[in-house]
């Protein structure tokens, strides 16, 4: 579980490809630290370390992430959003963030407003539901607050600090953009089917 707030701008150093999966090795200052089997998110994929040494990690890209994703495109001396692990104890300063993302959105505009920016992305079909006007969303495992929400588009402001300390001061329009919902809307929505024991009580009570 990750919390959405950014601990630095790694680089992929390489990729290599593997039949359909792919093995990415990042350069993260904090890579020497890291145990085998650790969980980092990379731009939002939640991704398992392999092998790590100085300054550096490799982890593997299965197939379904591929494809789901589009770690597949990325390039040497790309920038990437790096997030260790949430330990028990540590202060929980964004939201609850799996790392698994729900689909790959795109940058439409990204506008100056005071020091910071506005950014719009058009956000895959199907995750409208999830979205609330002041909620969370992970944008390549950033936690941002929804400004708005309407006809297949979202809005985030970018405060300056985001800006210097994650991809987004780097990104551009056209650029591609990870989204991971709220994953307590996800569990309500589950929950309220009338399939469901909830659900089901929720219909036969006219409150759903």
């Amino acid at each position: 579980m990750f919390t959405g707030l950014i601990e630095e701008v790694g680089r992929i150093r390489r990729t290599a490809r593997r039949g359909g999966a792919l093995r990415l090795e990042i350069e993260a200052s904090f890579g020497e630290g890291l145990a085998i089997g650790e969980s980092v998110a990379v731009s939002g994929v939640c991704l398992t370390v392999h092998e790590n040494g100085p300054r550096f990690f490799r982890a593997d890209v299965v197939r379904e992430t591929v494809d789901r994703t589009y770690l597949g495109r990325l390039r040497e001396g790309d920038p990437v959003n790096l997030e260790r692990a949430l330990r028990a104890g540590d202060r929980l300063g964004g939201h609850i963030v799996q790392g698994h993302v729900d689909g790959v959105g795109t940058i439409v505009s990204l506008r100056d407003e005071g020091e910071g920016k506005r950014m719009t992305i058009r956000h895959p079909d199907g995750l409208a539901r999830y979205f609330v006007s002041k909620g969370s969303v992970a944008l390549d495992g950033a936690s941002l607050t929804i400004a708005a929400v309407e006809n297949g588009l979202l809005e985030v402001a970018l405060v300056p600090f985001t800006l210097e300390r994650t991809v987004f001061g780097r990104k551009r329009r056209g650029d591609s953009v990870h989204v991971e919902t709220d994953v307590i809307g996800k569990y309500v929505e589950r929950m309220a089917r009338p399939e469901s024991r909830v659900g089901k009580r929720l219909w036969e009570n006219g409150d759903a």
